[in-house]
């Protein structure tokens, strides 16, 4: 077996390593053009990646061909052809240098490419790029020491986890590079927000520390592999935009000690109006179609979510992570046809697998406990329609909404029957079958039924008020106007609206 060994080179590699070099059966470096690999002053006959870097057209083929000619490389020392003594050592091994730490997608290639037993990988970590500059902002006074280092390639930063820790981004390698960085950082801090560009000076031996602001980070003089831009930690009230972290650390200040007295006080049930008016809210942003205020009224709905989160991490019940994992998971288990193998042809199949996946999740064995699952606290119309669809779901309904609804007749008769009758109570029970069976023929029109008494409410809405303006427009007032003749100026405002 042939030990292929990855040493990852940064600023001041310890001198054992051009010695596990020189006794290598063969060695390879990413790259000769760069003064960190140039002042190891490495002997004898080396290959460098650099040609792969000019033929290969996109970093998932460069990546394969880095595997691909190191694996080729141990396989071959490996095999009984190959008779060159060992090293004093005992062992064959070859070496690959890379410029800081290397690429996890070149050790995935070499997983994918090399036969199983034939080569054994090896990873070396010498200090990295990130590490040198680092230093030497805390040699030269830029930082301050007490920051947590969060390291990320330049060609897959996509977003800042933690805007609380000193980021460095390394392999800022040319001036779009840097433009992409540029872009990204600036979604999480203010453009002018000082940054640290740290460059190698040219003899490699350590990092040149050049304070910018991070609108000017692609305005630089000169870029280099080895180049490091590190982010001070932020403070959360400098931040331009927020994520979930972030609101959930303003709502731990504000409940925690010293902080607003009327944000400890309130509890689950102290908030329960208010999380049912923001999703009413919601939907009515929603109706209107105005997107600036759908945003903003998804974040009054998000922030009491993190309110009730938030007031069961203070009970160490659970907290907005396993919110966010819980939904995550049941979105994964309920949508098989998408992370799993199964098949669907179109959304009704989706709904009838969600259905059953549902019960299965519950461990609801019968159409009593599905029903159970309906919150009683559901607004009347919704849950009557949930009601009726769970019985639907094993056959107990109608055939066709033109078969229900002789049933809407007949309880409009009842409830004449109940009026007749005075009494009330027998009236409010009339009534509820009355809707109820309304709801049945919306239900099997596949109509919902709040919308559409919503949509009805403020029809009448519309046509009231313009009646009330053609009414005041030929100087009379409803006080003073039998119901005929208001009847009159309604039927000229339904004319008016139809129009």
């Amino acid at each position: 077996m042939t030990d292929l060994i990855v040493i990852q080179v940064g600023e001041r590699p310890c001198e054992g390593l051009k010695k596990l070099f020189d006794g290598a059966e063969a060695r390879f470096v990413q790259t000769t053009e760069h003064p960190f690999i140039k002042k190891l002053g490495l002997s004898g006959n080396f290959v460098s990646m650099d040609d792969l870097y000019e033929s290969c057209e996109d970093y998932d083929e460069l990546n394969k061909c880095v595997a691909g000619r190191l694996v080729e490389s141990a396989e071959f020392i490996s095999s009984e052809g190959y008779e060159k003594t060992l090293t004093t050592s005992g062992r064959k091994y070859v070496v690959y240098l890379t410029l800081g730490r290397i690429n996890p997608a070149v050790l995935a290639a070499i997983h994918d490419i090399a036969d199983a037993g034939s080569v054994n990988l090896e990873v070396l970590p010498f200090i990295g790029f990130a590490e040198s500059a680092y230093s030497a902002a805390l040699s030269s006074g830029h930082l301050s020491g007490h920051e947590r280092l969060s390291e990320q390639p330049a060609n897959s930063l996509v977003k800042v986890t933690d805007t609380e820790a000193l980021l460095a981004v390394t392999e800022i390698d040319s001036a779009i590079t840097a433009s992409e960085v540029k872009l990204t950082l600036s979604e999480y801090y203010p453009d002018e927000y000082e940054v640290y560009f740290a460059l190698p000076v040219p003899d490699g031996s350590c990092y040149e520390i050049k304070t910018r602001k991070l609108y000017e980070i692609d305005r630089m003089p000169q870029y280099d592999a080895a180049a490091v831009l590190l982010v001070p930690p932020c403070d959360e009230l400098s931040l331009p935009r927020h994520s979930v972290d972030g609101l959930m650390r303003v709502m731990h200040r504000l409940r925690a000690p010293g902080g607003c007295p009327w944000d400890a006080e309130q509890t689950h049930e102290s908030l329960k109006k208010t999380l049912l008016e923001e999703c009413y809210e919601v939907i009515d942003a929603i109706d209107r179609k105005d997107p600036d205020d759908l945003c903003e009224e998804l974040g009054d709905l998000l922030l009491q979510i993190a309110f009730h989160a938030e007031i069961e991490e203070e009970r160490a019940a659970f907290n907005m992570r396993d919110v966010a994992t819980g939904i995550t998971n049941k979105m994964i288990f309920r949508h098989p046809h998408v992370f799993g193998n199964v098949h669907v042809d179109n959304s009704d199949e989706v709904l009838v697998n969600w259905e059953k996946l549902k019960k299965e999740e519950k461990h609801q064995s019968s159409v009593a406990s599905a029903m159970d699952s309906v919150p009683k606290s559901f607004p009347s119309l919704l849950r009557a329609y949930k009601i009726q669809k769970k019985a639907a779901d094993v056959g107990f309904d109608w055939s066709s909404a033109e078969e229900a609804m002789p049933k809407v007749h007949e309880e409009a008769d009842e409830v004449m029957e109940a009026i007749a009758s005075g009494n009330g109570e027998h009236i409010e029970e009339e009534l509820g079958d009355l809707f109820f069976a309304a709801v049945n023929v919306a239900r099997l029109k596949k109509v919902d039924p709040d919308l559409a008494l919503t949509a009805a409410t403020d029809k009448f809405e519309k046509r009231f008020k313009l009646t009330e303006k053609l009414i005041l427009a030929d100087g009379r007032r409803f006080e003073d106007m039998t119901l005929p003749e208001m009847d009159e100026y309604w039927e000229k405002a339904k004319k008016e609206l139809d129009q």
